[in-house]
């Protein structure tokens, strides 16, 4: 995950995010909410928190049955995130997925 300057981007800094102890790559959709990142992993149906201090994933997100299995024939995986800071919900949807969802996480 790389660090960026708001008014510049360029690049001043990195961290490498793990999930139990190995490396997590493929990272997509970021969203920062209450001090964590949230990303989805491109081409798979999760998500993750990250700490972004230390690079851990903290929380793991299982997206996958979100769709029927009728509903899931002929889309792809998820790849949509978006947070609503007046909602305190995160929008997520996917490759041609028929359907957006509106959903919290609790702990």
């Amino acid at each position: 995950m790389l660090r960026r300057d708001p008014m510049t981007f360029d690049v001043i800094g990195h961290q490498t995010v793990r999930l139990r102890g190995q490396p997590l790559r493929n990272l997509n959709e970021l969203e920062c909410v209450d001090g964590a990142v949230y990303a989805n992993v491109h081409t798979r149906n999760f998500l993750v928190r990250i700490d972004p201090a230390t690079g851990r994933v903290t929380d793991y997100i299982d997206a996958s049955g979100l769709l029927s299995d009728e509903a899931r024939r002929g889309t792809d995986y998820l790849n949509g995130i978006a947070y609503d800071p007046t909602a305190g919900t995160f929008y997520l949807t996917g490759k041609l997925w028929p359907t957006m969802f509106e959903v919290r996480f609790i702990e």
